[in-house]
């Protein structure tokens, strides 16, 4: 295959994706085709499809369906499977409304609090941890702004600092069960000195090493940025909101046993880690063991076995709803695997080697956070582009001769922390919307904490990675 075919086929791909990533579209289909299609051009030119031992399936245009095939199986039995065990127990939890438990006694503290700005860096620590429950951030904006909004607004916070806060509040808590983290451990495994890491292990000893620093800065940032803005724009305004609480009709132990489930498996996973000699014991199991005690706890609660018994179907729907997820994870792989069979990941070896050996090691890490900012700031979310470059992180990594953590950590960090600072992203929409705000005015209140964050972010990840 000449260069020029080569270069041409790959930069008009990532184009494509590119293009249809800042405008919204749903890129699973174009990645599925883009992938097919350069495998038929490394084909046409004499090169082999790049997956080790692939043997034909005796038609050679049938080929490519059958590598992704293969790819197909493969993920659904590891990190797919484990993605979709996480969405039933998700959905079951918001079911049974152990979600709405855990959000009512995590937000009861924050009344005690009378210090208006203390409560900005409460609520956006509060806002994280509730980020486990709710990986959403647009839907964990919307539950804040109904509850804890007008207690920040009654505090003596302007409604901007009360939103910029809330806008915030999902971006990069450390988490086993995120389905990033999961998909990415599969991949990190392929690497000879990461090859048992486990989720917990790659969230507990590498992911926190980065994320906790920074959200302590960030919330440190926010404090002191709010008060500025407030004090800037002569905010002095006494508000009076009528404060409506979510009905839960359980009573105060119920409220404490389902407060806890949503976030058992986290609880388990941490004490197996610390005080565990096996430490590498599978996530899937531990979500599948809470959800056998979120059924028998809810037996309890509605003493009724054919309720129960019907409620446990939301498990399932959950796990079809998580299916979405899973397929773009194969799709990154295939369009991956097509970039792979042309040549184009060793040619860049060979660019990488140079640059390392220059004493440029930190120019591909980036170069890929940048890309992350530029399509984030542009599409809103950075959740479609982490996930299709998951497969490439290992192949470039090495190619730039460079620790796979110095690349991966920066980068699915990145993503999370600049979609507050998105004006078309949903939360800042959102959250804009609801306070009767523009979404710029949103942003200009999000912009120092999080580009704060991601720059200390970066630092950090080059400190203890490249």
């Amino acid at each position: 295959m000449s260069n020029f075919i080569m270069y041409f086929s790959a930069i008009v791909s990532i184009c494509v994706v590119f293009y249809m990533l800042i405008k919204k579209m749903d890129i699973k289909i174009t990645l599925f085709f883009i992938g097919i299609v350069l495998m038929f051009i490394a084909l046409a030119s004499n090169h082999q499809i790049a997956i080790k031992n692939f043997s034909s399936s005796g038609l050679l245009m049938l080929d490519p369906i059958k590598a992704i095939s293969e790819k197909f199986r493969f993920i659904i039995s590891n990190s797919g499977f484990i993605i979709l065990i996480l969405g039933g127990y998700a959905a079951y939890m918001n079911h049974i409304r152990a979600n709405d438990a855990t959000v009512y006694l995590l937000l009861k503290p924050i009344k005690a609090i009378k210090s208006a700005y203390l409560l900005i860096p409460a609520v956006f620590f509060i806002g994280h941890f509730l980020s486990i429950v709710i990986p959403s951030a647009a839907n964990l904006a919307i539950i804040l702004l109904a509850t804890i909004y007008p207690i920040m607004r009654k505090a003596g916070l302007s409604a901007l600092s009360a939103g910029g806060v809330i806008a915030t509040t999902a971006t990069i808590m450390p988490t086993p069960l995120g389905g990033d983290n999961i998909a990415l451990v599969e991949q990190l495994q392929k690497v000879a000195h990461l090859s048992h890491l486990s989720v917990s292990e790659y969230v507990f000893n590498y992911h926190a090493r980065v994320s906790i620093p920074t959200l302590i800065l960030m919330a440190i940032i926010h404090l002191f940025w709010q008060k500025y803005c407030d004090k800037k724009a002569n905010y002095n305004e006494v508000v009076e909101i009528n404060e409506e609480e979510k009905n839960l009709d359980f009573s105060l132990f119920t409220k404490i046993i389902y407060a806890i489930l949503p976030l058992f498996p986290i609880f388990l996973l941490v004490g197996i880690y610390i005080f565990s000699e096996n430490k590498n014991i599978r996530v899937e199991i531990i979500v599948l063991f809470s959800f056998v005690l979120a059924i028998i706890c809810e037996l309890i609660r509605s003493k009724s076995i054919k309720k129960t018994l019907d409620d446990t179907k939301e498990f399932f729907k959950g796990m079809g709803n998580a299916m979405p997820i899973v397929a773009l994870l194969v799709a990154g792989t295939t369009f991956v695997l097509g970039l792979q069979s042309i040549g184009i990941i060793a040619e860049l070896q060979s660019s990488m080697t140079t640059l390392q050996a220059n004493g440029f090691g930190f120019v591909l890490p980036l170069v890929l956070v940048a890309l992350s900012a530029v399509i984030v700031l542009l599409s809103g979310s950075g959740v479609a582009l982490f996930f299709a470059m998951i497969p490439l992180l290992v192949p470039l990594s090495e190619a730039a001769n460079i620790d796979v953590l110095a690349l991966c950590i920066p980068m699915e960090l990145t993503g999370n922390l600049l979609r507050g600072v998105s004006p078309v992203s949903a939360v800042v929409m959102i959250v804009a919307g609801t306070i009767n705000k523009e979404p710029l005015e949103v942003v200009k209140r999000t912009s120092v904490p999080m580009i704060s964050g991601v720059i200390f972010m970066f630092c950090l990840s080059m400190f203890y990675y490249l």
